[in-house]
């Protein structure tokens, strides 16, 4: 089985992702994220977490810069590596940049505009950069130091051919154009996470709870806007910095002038909910997604998705050391081993003859000497007993360095097994922290749907209410009663002002209303007579139906 260990390194923040190659089957053994101030103390905690401490790493540059450059195809290897070496000499020098100061590496692809060209792609970085980085590693076994631009495509297999690009939203922002499955152009926005995290933590006073801020927002875009309960007071933050992102990609893609189909996104930026529906609003005729890694089993529920997601770039720079890749853009090569300039050649002496001749003569002296005398009895049972006494002491010594070692083998095992067991359980304790906190949520949504529900059924009653009421009414309302104003004043609560010649009448009506259970709760004033016309005001409650 092999391992590698992506690093992935930005200001004040770390991923890792272990993961592991077994035939043709990837599983991601352990991963994480880490703000730090101390960054050679944080990597040497995380190779001790991950028990790492051979295994290869594979890391990001830092700053890298992007170059194109189309050459033709019918030169031989040897002339098109002149070729590109002069090429990236004549950059240094119409750009005032210093070669020797610069490590650079290229990759080269089919040209998109002619069939006889390569599109050689360069990427660069100050030495120092390089060098700094190394440093920072200096307690892991690095493998491979790569532009992770480069390396993160490798998360999809882009197998359907469709023209991609993967906006890698970290501190800052890099667009990768993905054509016919080939890394073709990438861009570098100056915004990103490191902007919405420092405006945070301004008011925040930590990084971290910066960050936990953003795994806690939702983007709530028009279609899903009702669903918001609670207003985040950051959110300003967080969507004046990615609505100027998506405004720069647009650019970018208007620029590159290549048709693109999908939009995958990735980054610590994918920590935000909803970030995939706010950028299909904005790029309505392309599908965009969050960029999942191509092995990752998303039907498993009990697989924390969003988690893997947002160590994507750690876990793109381990496939790039498992899966052989991208190795004209490894900046981790000779340059930078050690080298050294003295070698050292010994060569065994002849040894004078007269003395070999006479050691000969003095060993073969001794051996007659002790073999020329016979033994007693006694140095016989000595040499015997001392025999036995280092035969028992090797015996010993071998069995107790075997026990010994098995010792060590099972408390490293033991150890290994208590961690996992403290982290599963770690885990168990957050996924049930999730689920209450879901479930409170889901109760008070549920309340509310049956309030609404409630207050629907009330208005559909009072609304069928009245012209029921007035059928009935028109069954028992005796000759001669006159009905001048019906109104459902309050709730379940109707007013019936109604005129007749004679008290009995109006007293034969209400009668009515509370035998045939009308109404309920029946009041009435005494009237008032005017013109030999009597009106009176009736009061009571609907019926439940």
């Amino acid at each position: 089985m092999q391992n590698c260990l992506g690093i992935y390194i930005e200001n004040n923040v770390i991923k890792y992702a272990k993961v592991a190659k077994e035939r043709d089957d990837l599983k991601i053994e352990s991963y994480g994220i880490k703000f730090y101030d101390n960054i050679e103390e944080t990597i040497k905690q995380i190779i001790e977490e991950t028990y790492s401490y051979k295994i290869p790493i594979c890391t990001n540059l830092s700053d890298e810069q992007y170059t194109y450059i189309d050459m033709f195809n019918l030169l031989n290897k040897k002339d098109l590596a002149k070729a590109t070496d002069t090429e990236f000499e004549l950059f240094c020098n119409d750009n005032g940049k210093n070669k020797a100061a610069i490590e650079y590496r290229t990759l080269q692809v089919p040209s998109l505009t002619d069939a006889d060209k390569l599109t050689t792609i360069y990427t660069y970085v100050n030495k120092s950069s390089v060098v700094g980085r190394l440093k920072d590693l200096s307690g892991g076994n690095v493998a491979s130091i790569v532009p992770i631009s480069l390396a993160i495509p490798l998360l999809n297999n882009f197998a359907d051919g469709k023209n991609s690009v993967i906006i890698n939203i970290e501190n800052k922002t890099t667009v990768t154009t993905i054509v016919n499955g080939l890394t073709y152009k990438v861009d570098i926005i100056d915004n990103g996470m490191e902007k919405i995290l420092s405006e945070i933590a301004a008011k925040e006073n930590s990084n971290q709870k910066a960050y936990e801020i953003c795994k806690n927002a939702t983007i709530y875009t028009v279609e899903t806007a009702s669903l918001q309960v609670t207003e985040n007071e950051y959110m300003p933050y967080i969507m004046s910095t990615l609505y100027s992102i998506i405004e720069e990609v647009k650019e970018i893609l208007a620029k590159n002038k290549i048709e693109v189909s999908n939009i995958y996104i990735t980054g610590l930026a994918t920590a935000i909910n909803n970030l995939d529906l706010y950028f299909q609003e904005n790029f309505v005729d392309k599908k965009c997604e969050i960029l999942t890694p191509f092995f990752v089993e998303t039907t498993n529920i009990k697989l924390n998705v969003k988690d893997y997601i947002e160590v994507n770039s750690a876990i793109a720079l381990a496939l790039n050391n498992l899966l052989a890749s991208n190795k004209t853009v490894d900046f981790k090569g000779e340059t930078f081993k050690s080298k050294l300039t003295n070698k050292v050649s010994t060569k065994p002496q002849k040894e004078n003859k007269t003395a070999k001749t006479q050691n000969k003569k003095t060993k073969s002296n001794l051996i007659k000497m002790d073999l020329g005398t016979s033994l007693d009895f006694i140095e016989t049972l000595l040499i015997r007993v001392m025999v036995g006494i280092l035969l028992l002491v090797i015996s010993y010594s071998i069995a107790a360095k075997y026990i010994v070692n098995k010792i060590e083998d099972k408390k490293d095992e033991t150890q290994i097994v208590i961690e996992d067991t403290q982290k599963k359980i770690k885990d168990v304790n957050a996924d049930i922290t999730k689920v209450n906190s879901k479930t409170t949520e889901y109760e008070e949504r549920i309340l509310k749907i049956e309030e609404a529900k409630s207050e629907r059924n009330e208005y559909y009653k009072t609304k069928n209410a009245i012209p029921l009421l007035l059928t009935r009414i028109k069954t028992v309302i005796p000759d001669g009663v006159q009905l001048l104003h019906i109104e459902n004043t309050t709730g379940k609560r109707v007013q019936i002002k109604a005129q007749a010649e004679k008290y009995e009448q109006l007293g034969f009506f209400i009668a009515k209303l509370k035998t045939d259970a009308i109404l309920t709760n029946i009041t009435s004033d005494s009237g008032t007579k005017t013109d030999n016309v009597i009106q009176i005001t009736i009061e009571g409650d609907f019926p439940e139906y």
